[in-house]
């Protein structure tokens, strides 16, 4: 038997997460660095993985199936397509970064709302997300991925509710009950999504006879699964509203400002650069592969709502005054854009749409981050309490720049190259759609450029004129991610080449061709 790899990507979390939180109560530190051991330990295995998977070869490769409950038909069955192993890798990537951006945001602290905080807990928690994440990259049993789906959740509540920022301007109290509001609001939304999901694929089973997702792809493609047009719609809902609940997509989004606002930025980050990651993911894998034609027939409601979700995402965001609760806003705006991509059904657009999640992931965990670091120092998230930052911490605000110009997808970043293969695949079959669309750059250059000068620019501000600069430990965080921000925005053909194929295949299951471009005979 061949060392199943994809298995032990998603175990060494798993174990370290065990670990982590049997590390006695006084030893803080050593607790820290087994937990960033571990994180690096699944990187180097998602990293074997991401070399080992070949881009021609076939749809779904480093394959595993044993049977698990053989009384209802659910297999314990993994494997990776080239958007798999890609988002498996940048969730592999991005814990590293977060733990040891997190290094001190669970010691222990003395206020009237918390006089304890499990530093174990903390980082055996975030192992336990990136566990599960990773697992649901690689599931191809729609039962198995439906309980990863739901399991996530708890590990992120705990982390929302119990240790959330503490940079908040009613004073402890009111930070606790903010923090306590967001875990639920979250909790609440996503089972609710998974709730109806949990339906749907009841009702799949019924009709298909298995969970498995290459058993059905194969039914179906033999003509011996026979599923009516109202049947397929209906599943497809079940499926996408808990997706799009995950995503976030307009108007099921309202969780997520909440949820990043209060969380700790590292935390945020593991939300919107990770988590949410699963639901734009299974809209390709699930959705479109099950159930192609009600993904056809839903097609112009979901870009509708895309393309509200950029707008309104960004519109919030200019009005913000709260740096998280922007970036939070503006990641609503992105994803929309992915959701887009999509739904566009073309191959530009669904190859820039995983592009968009990976380089989402990086670009926000860079801004993110440098925010985190940055409202630490002050102890405050609000606009209005900074200005003049640049002169005191140039490097800071460097940073700063550099992951709001991402944001925006500056030509020479890695969120340009996705972006525009997103407008192109949707222009080129919905050129209304991506016409309008292109508001939301507009509105990227403006809440950004604002964040900035608001911030970083002007007269220094009284509470910032003793702020230090960037740390090693902090300057170790965000230097590697700015650099993948610049080596992808020049050089993006690895996740390409890695990407294309499996797009390929996603348009081959809907039946669907990129449109022919419209060329005027010569006269």
């Amino acid at each position: 038997m061949s060392f199943p790899l994809l298995t032990a990507t998603a175990a060494v979390p798993a174990i370290g997460a065990i670990v982590t939180a049997a590390v006695p109560a006084a030893r803080r530190t050593a607790a820290k660095w087994i937990a960033l051991a571990f994180s690096l330990a699944t990187l180097v295995l998602a990293a074997i993985a991401l070399v080992r998977f070949e881009p021609g070869g076939a749809r779904y490769q480093l394959t595993e199936s044993h049977a698990w409950i053989s009384d209802f038909g659910v297999r314990y069955e993994l494997g990776v397509d080239g958007i798999g192993v890609s988002l498996m890798a940048l969730t592999a990537l991005l814990i590293p970064f977060v733990i040891a951006a997190g290094w001190h945001d669970a010691d222990p602290v003395e206020t009237k709302s918390s006089r304890w905080r499990p530093t174990q807990g903390f980082f055996a928690l975030i192992l336990m997300v990136e566990a599960m994440v990773i697992l649901s990259f690689e599931a191809t049993d729609v039962f198995l991925f439906y309980i990863l789906f739901e399991a996530m959740l708890i590990p992120v509540y705990f982390l929302i509710g119990g240790f959330g920022d503490r940079a908040h301007a009613g004073g402890d109290e009111a930070g606790a009950t903010q923090r306590s509001y967001a875990a639920v609001k979250f909790l609440l939304y996503n089972l609710a999504g998974g709730l109806i999901m949990l339906a749907a694929v009841i009702g799949l089973f019924v009709e298909a006879g298995t969970f498995s997702l290459t058993e059905i792809a194969a039914m179906r493609a033999d003509g011996t699964l026979d599923m009516s047009t109202g049947v397929e719609r209906w599943l497809f809902l079940g499926f996408f509203f808990a997706f799009a609940i995950k995503a976030p997509l307009w108007p099921v989004h309202t969780w997520l400002p909440n949820a990043m606002g209060e969380a700790t930025a590292p935390v945020a980050v593991l939300i919107t650069a990770v988590v949410d990651k699963v639901g734009t993911f299974a809209m390709l894998r699930f959705c479109l592969q099950l159930f192609p034609e009600a993904s056809k027939w839903a097609t112009p409601v979901v870009l509708v709502l895309a393309l509200i979700s950029i707008v309104y995402g960004a519109l919030l965001a200019v009005g913000q005054r709260d740096i998280k609760r922007l970036i939070a806003y503006a990641s609503i705006s992105h994803f929309g854009f992915i959701i887009m991509g999509i739904f566009a059904m073309t191959s530009q657009g669904q190859s820039g749409a995983t592009l968009y999640m990976i380089n989402h992931g990086i670009s926000t965990a860079a801004l993110l981050l440098v925010a985190g670091f940055l409202i630490s120092r002050r102890g405050s998230r609000l606009i209005s309490d900074y200005g003049g930052v640049q002169k005191v911490a140039p490097v800071l605000a460097g940073t700063f720049l550099i992951g709001g110009l991402a944001t925006l997808s500056l030509p020479g970043l890695a969120p340009f190259v996705s972006e525009f293969l997103v407008l192109v695949g949707t222009f080129s079959r919905y050129p209304v759609i991506g016409i309008i669309a292109t508001i939301g750059i507009v509105l990227a250059a403006l809440y950004v450029l604002v964040l900035y000068q608001r911030t970083m620019t002007g007269p220094v501000n009284e509470s910032v004129r003793h702020m230090p600069d960037l740390k090693l430990r902090e300057l170790a965080v965000v230097t590697p991610l700015i650099a993948l921000l610049l080596f992808l925005g020049v050089y993006p053909k690895p996740l390409t080449d890695i990407v294309n194929p499996a797009v390929e295949h996603t348009m081959s299951d809907v039946h669907k061709s990129d449109p022919k471009p419209e060329v005027e005979a010569a006269p």
